[in-house]
């Protein structure tokens, strides 16, 4: 379509430069040419035929382009934004697409997450995102749009750029190139079907036609100073465009620590640090040269207006460093470049290296704001995996501690735990609230019985316990505490302190050291810890009472029937876990269950008879639950279950579970059912007595309905059925 090669290579350059992606499609809806295309769309549509979901929005692209006469935007059923631009040549009609970039950040959310677990599973990550652009913002789209809108213009002298019904003059080949219509400011979907929804589209996009938006201030490769010399230049952005391309193959920390030794090897840095936002607070995650292993503190807040204004101005933020008092009194100027999409300040390099060229500084900033999009792409996939491992690992934890033997309760909870976090070495101890001690449960991998038992690793769990906040450390050595014996045998000088809280109360502390790969405990291993802390907490509150009420005690919260904890313990363990959950967002569910006609087999068959069905009711109960779900007997045939950080959708799945598992035990006289009523904590639901009796609803709805189901209290409907 386009034989002038340098015009097709203006194109090419256009596209890899932005990191957009163009194609041109024919009136076929054919693709017959694309410039850097985007490895999604590559991957749904291999070839030049769209895909069934693709055909209804870049397929429609041509039609509706050149329906409405000039540059139409959309964003497609991937989340990706685009610019279709409609051209002639040679008195054929095409239609550019421009774009196939994630400019929300949600859009791309959703993305991994469909590619992580939905419909693009089958499709490998690596190669599905390898070439993937968050530009942050439309400005960048429209921008490049008008630049390739112009280079159509420059190629095509004998045809308008714009629709076959434009009133434009054609482009003299004397003149300038004609720009093209500014882009809509919102871009609108594609219609899905019908002439009528294509009609009224066009008419929208004709009375938006006017509404533009400015472009932004980061340009999607850093500027290189004008100062340098051209071979030095050209040197330099090859060198920049090979990191930013090798960026979305690397995981996050790897990208930050790449681009820390980037700058340092490209300008002679000696002292430079990363700086993440955690929370509301920039702290360092990353370092290189004389600041490697320096703890930087920084008394600014990420969402400060003097980061966001270097944000906009393309400049750092200097902040002043005291010299040591050795020294001669001076000040050192550490230069802050931020980093961000969308305004919101998500890292920032920070510089101690004395720069004073401006220019210099400038070129830093502004590639700070080319490598932001790269960078949340990354993070997000981080996010998002992240996410699904620790939920297989909060799976995988609580099926395997729930049927630890209670000889061996003890040790292998602390076993379950180390391996969870590849730890060589654990120790678990629990609170003694009377002595207000802390007593040694069990220790994995120690060299000797008094490997954890010194005034040392007191004082440590003491510290932590009190606090109720776990601590990381990467080095013992620098935090102050004497380093261990050489007979104790560590081999790395990490190690992972954390409490065990249920219901606002610690109840004990876990140590973990040695990690298995030899590399110091960090964040991702506290993350996993109080993922699975909540399991590990119940099960651990559960043998507490065991082992310290004694046997009078422990009938006191344990029904002597059917051997499950009673209506008394279930209440004060639902107000803690309903506390938990409106204190972190936590989910919790909460269960009714009743078994169906139990009067009439009691009638028929005699109370004794009846107690045995209860008891083998209770039995189905443990074998189906979850190891940290607490199941009780809350009054005659009536049973109640606990499920922590569970959400509805959950509740429902197991209580159709354990329906099952009851229909289909064999009792020794008749059939035996039961009706079960869910509620989960939400907004509007979430103090302990309404959501009994939200789940006593939907439980006595469930037997009006015919019995032997399960029904959620959102479901319920208003208007009441038969008894």
């Amino acid at each position: 379509m386009l034989n002038d090669n340098p015009k097709k290579e203006r194109l090419d350059s256009l596209a890899d430069s932005s990191g957009l992606a163009i194609a041109i499609v024919d009136e076929n809806s054919r693709q017959i040419a694309i410039s850097n295309n985007n490895s999604i769309c590559h991957n749904l549509n291999p070839g030049r035929e769209f895909s069934p979901e693709c055909a209804k929005f870049c397929g429609k692209a041509f039609g509706i382009a050149v329906e409405a006469g000039g540059t139409v935007g959309f964003e497609c059923h991937a989340g990706l934004d685009n610019r279709a631009v409609p051209f002639k040549r040679s008195g054929k009609q095409f239609v550019a697409i421009i774009g196939r970039s994630f400019v929300k950040a949600e859009n791309y959310r959703k993305a991994t997450q469909r590619a992580i677990s939905g419909d693009w599973s089958e499709y490998p990550p690596s190669q599905f995102f390898e070439n993937i652009l968050l530009t942050g913002s439309t400005g960048l789209l429209n921008k490049i749009t008008e630049q390739a809108t112009e280079i159509f213009a420059d190629t095509l002298p004998e045809e308008n750029v714009a629709g076959p019904d434009s009133k434009k003059e054609k482009v003299s080949k004397s003149e300038p190139p004609a720009k093209s219509e500014p882009v809509p400011k919102q871009a609108a979907e594609l219609p899905k079907k019908g002439v009528d929804e294509i009609t009224n589209l066009v008419e929208k996009f004709n009375r938006e036609i006017r509404q533009t938006e400015a472009p932004p201030k980061p340009s999607a490769m850093p500027v290189m100073p004008v100062a340098q010399p051209a071979e030095k230049r050209t040197a330099d952005a090859q060198a920049w465009r090979s990191l930013f391309g090798s960026l979305l193959k690397m995981d996050y920390g790897r990208a930050c620590r790449s681009i820390l030794e980037f700058l340092a090897h490209q300008y002679g840095f000696s002292s430079l640090i990363w700086l993440e936002n955690s929370g509301r607070h920039l702290e360092n995650t990353a370092a290189f040269g004389e600041l490697k292993d320096r703890k930087v503190r920084l008394g600014i807040a990420s969402d400060d207006p003097r980061l966001l204004n270097a944000l906009q101005s393309e400049m750092p933020l200097e902040l002043g460093e005291r010299a040591k008092e050795s020294e001669a009194p001076k000040t050192r100027i550490m230069n802050l470049f931020p980093i961000g999409v969308g305004g919101a300040i998500s890292a920032a390099v920070a510089i101690l290296d004395p720069i004073t060229e401006t220019e210099m500084k400038r070129h830093i900033a502004r590639t700070c704001l080319s490598i932001a999009p790269q960078l949340e792409i990354l993070r997000l996939r981080t996010e998002v995996a992240t996410g699904e491992s620790l939920g297989v690992a909060v799976r995988r934890f609580s099926e395997s501690i729930k049927g630890i033997d209670s000889d061996e309760f003890w040790l292998t909870l602390t076993q379950t735990a180390a391996e969870m976090l590849r730890a060589e070495r654990a120790s678990l101890m629990i609170h003694d609230e009377r002595a207000d001690t802390l007593e040694i449960k069990a220790m994995i991998g120690a060299k000797s019985d008094r490997a954890i038992s010194d005034a040392t690793d007191a004082r440590v769990a003491n510290i932590i316990l009190k606090r109720k906040e776990a601590v990381v450390v990467a080095d013992v050595g620098r935090t102050g505490l004497p380093p261990a014996p050489p007979e104790r045998g560590y081999k790395t000088p990490s190690f992972l302190c954390c409490p065990i809280m249920i219901g606002g109360r610690a109840i004990g502390v876990m140590n973990f050291t040695d990690r298995a790969s030899g590399r110091p405990f960090d964040k991702g291993s506290l993350d996993l810890f109080l993922a699975i802390v909540p399991q590990l907490a119940v099960a651990i509150d559960r043998a507490i009472l065991k082992e310290k009420a004694g046997e009078f005690e422990q009938l006191s919260v344990t029904d002597a029937l059917t051997g499950l904890l009673n209506r008394r313990y279930i209440e004060e363990r639902l107000m803690e876990e309903v506390k938990r959950s409106n204190r972190h967002g936590f989910p919790m569910s909460f269960m009714m269950l009743d078994v169906d006609h139990f009067k009439a087999y009691n009638d028929q068959h005699g109370h004794p008879a009846g107690d045995e069905a209860l008891k083998m009711v209770a039995h189905v109960l443990r074998e189906t639950l979850r190891g940290a779900d607490v199941a009780a007997r809350f009054g005659g045939e009536e049973f109640s279950i606990l499920l922590p950080q569970t959400t509805g959708e959950e509740a429902a799945a197991i209580a159709e579970r354990i329906r099952h598992n009851i229909e289909q035990t064999e009792f020794p006289l008749r059939k035996v059912t039961i009706s079960i009523g869910v509620a989960s904590c939400s907004a509007e639901l979430c103090v302990s007595a309404d959501i009994v009796s939200a789940a006593d609803k939907a439980l006595y709805a469930a037997k009006r309905q015919g019995r032997n189901r399960v029904l959620t209290y959102e479901s319920m409907t208003t208007t009441a059925t038969g008894d």
